[in-house]
């Protein structure tokens, strides 16, 4: 049986990973791969680094992994605190990791149009070129649809973080306003594309700070006991 600082730890080192993977795919492999609304750029980049690409794939299924579990690993921790609310948080980690998942493969469509030679028999290279820029566009808004249920997860996170002891509470108000941006930021994608602005650009910062505060709290004190002798 793990103890509370070691449950905190492994759960920590979890979500070290988790971001980690994700850095490298996105800052690593899709900023450098990607040239903004140049098809043929884009197209050629791709065929020219299909390792870098592939292996950016496989960072992202690494990282929705690492999620999944420390999803189950916070339930574990959180029960003793509401075992409903903890369930929900599980439940939508794991909604999110099948959102993501299903999505990742938009992205690998791309490599597989552009390198399969049956495509590329049937259309001509432009059309290709055309056709991996949607699949990258519908990846990009599968984040944002995806951003429904990991934000969600922040909600009964920060919740149960200011209900108990486990860790500081500020980390949990950190949280509940990274959930609000992170509302914030799906609802004025997908219904106000044309608003610009520096406050909305940095709205998910919140929940990126509590995170990684909840990240290196685990790390480097685990969890303290919880003093609730039942479970709700």
């Amino acid at each position: 049986m793990y103890s509370n600082k070691k449950m905190g730890r492994m759960a920590g080192l979890l979500f070290l990973v988790l971001v980690m993977t994700g850095i490298f795919a996105e800052f690593f492999v899709r900023q450098k791969l990607y040239v903004l609304n140049d098809h043929a750029a884009t197209a050629q980049n791709i065929i020219l680094n299909q390792g870098l690409f592939r292996l950016g794939f496989v960072s992202d299924l690494v990282m929705s992994t690492m999620f999944f579990v420390y999803g189950y690993m916070l339930y574990l921790i959180f029960k003793a605190v509401n075992r409903h609310v903890s369930l929900f948080l599980l439940l939508c980690v794991v909604i999110s990791v099948a959102m993501f998942c299903q999505n990742a493969l938009n992205q690998f469509a791309v490599l597989d149009l552009l390198t399969n030679s049956g495509y590329s028999e049937a259309f001509k290279p432009e059309q290709l070129q055309v056709l991996s820029s949607f699949f990258q566009n519908i990846h990009i808004k599968g984040y944002y649809v995806n951003q429904i249920f990991y934000g969600l997860y922040l909600l009964p996170l920060g919740y149960m973080i200011i209900k108990s002891s486990i860790v500081p509470k500020l980390i949990g108000v950190f949280l509940l306003l990274g959930f609000t941006g992170d509302m914030i930021d799906f609802v004025v994608y997908f219904l106000l594309p044309d608003i610009e602005s520096i406050w909305l650009d940095n709205i998910t910062v919140p929940a990126d700070i509590g995170e990684l505060s909840l990240c290196l709290w685990f790390l480097i004190k685990g969890v303290q006991r919880q003093d609730l002798s039942s479970t709700v």
